[in-house]
């Protein structure tokens, strides 16, 4: 900018009001300003015009897998209404790891970005002081965090489960059995405690079936082969997410057990297998969107104390619900 001025006799401020269409400027001098503009490629730092503001206009969103369909629907909605408000989105992966979503967040805070929505790898609050002493709007989502009060989006895990077990058993089940992921995620315990409670409240017999993982496809195999010995074999199957459906799958076609099913996440193709898999959707556009625009309250200036959103799934039914018979291998 100081190069401009010199050129057309000038002072700085002169050129900023050019640049900037701020008026005070007389037409000809203006012209004349733009003129120098063009004929050194000057391009006003859009950046640093930011920064002096306290405002990059970006947000970012840190996720657990971005491979995973679920994040990437996420991802998209955050991204939508980033687009609305005409800021930039910073997408990273914390790949489960706790110290990296620590290290990525830090990173992200001294990049200056305006807010971050985090799918936290746990439930300890590890990156609080650093957020706290930028005062960077956060809001988690799909799992809460200890500590500090923040906005949160869930699912309806309990409801969802619940609907699984309720279809299974309208469908002529009792003895049905779960699949579920980790038990150190949240939504991993959600899901099985949902299982059991609804296992019991509904007065099935014997004791709820439960494998939590991580799962192999060995160890899935396995499972569902003594699932189904005896005479109290299992008829149905219910699986925490949709990468362990596609175990579950896999393990019935290599063992030829016509068990029901259903799946906790819709998955590309659900409805094409045969037969077509019912399965608890939860709707991860609508999560990210929630997030998204929770975020974006917060950097308008809602002060209001922070709060826990939980949002709805709903069953959708296929046919692998309906009652098979007994398997047979």
């Amino acid at each position: 900018m100081a190069d401009v001025a010199a050129e057309a006799h000038v002072s700085v401020k002169t050129v900023s009001r050019v640049v900037n269409h701020e008026p005070g400027v007389r037409p000809d001098t203006a012209e004349r300003v733009r003129a120098v503009i063009e004929r050194l490629g000057f391009r006003r730092h859009d950046g640093a015009r930011l920064m002096r503001q306290g405002r990059t206009y970006t947000i970012a969103l840190v996720v657990e897998d971005l491979a995973n369909p679920f994040y990437s629907q996420v991802g998209a909605a955050v991204e939508r209404e980033a687009r609305i408000r005409q800021h930039q989105l910073i997408t990273a992966s914390a790949e489960g790891s706790p110290s990296r979503e620590r290290a990525v967040i830090e990173a992200l805070v001294s990049r200056r970005v305006d807010g971050i929505v985090v799918v936290p790898a746990d439930e300890s609050a590890s990156s609080d002081a650093v957020l706290e002493a930028s005062s960077t709007p956060i809001v988690y989502m799909d799992r809460p965090v200890r500590g500090t009060p923040r906005d949160t989006v869930l699912s309806d895990n309990h409801g969802g489960v619940r609907s699984a077990v309720e279809h299974l058993v309208a469908h002529g089940h009792r003895s049905i059995a779960f699949f579920g992921d980790d038990p150190a995620f949240w939504t991993a315990r959600q899901r099985r405690e949902a299982f059991v409670a609804t296992h019991q409240g509904l007065g099935l017999p014997g004791t709820p079936r439960v494998s939590m993982g991580p799962h192999t496809p060995a160890s899935v195999q396995e499972t569902l082969r003594r699932w189904t010995d005896g005479l109290e074999s299992v008829t149905a199957v219910i699986t925490g997410n949709n990468r362990i459906t596609l175990a579950v799958l896999l393990a019935q076609r290599e063992l030829r057990l016509p068990l029901s099913l259903i799946g906790y996440d819709d998955f590309e193709l659900a409805a094409l297998i045969d037969p077509p898999v019912t399965v608890v959707h939860q709707d991860p556009a609508a999560m990210g969107q929630k997030a998204a625009q929770q975020l974006f309250a917060r950097l308008l200036g809602d002060e209001s104390p922070a709060q826990t959103v939980v949002m709805p799934t709903r069953l959708i039914v296929r046919a692998s619900g309906v009652r098979r018979g007994v398997p047979t291998r």
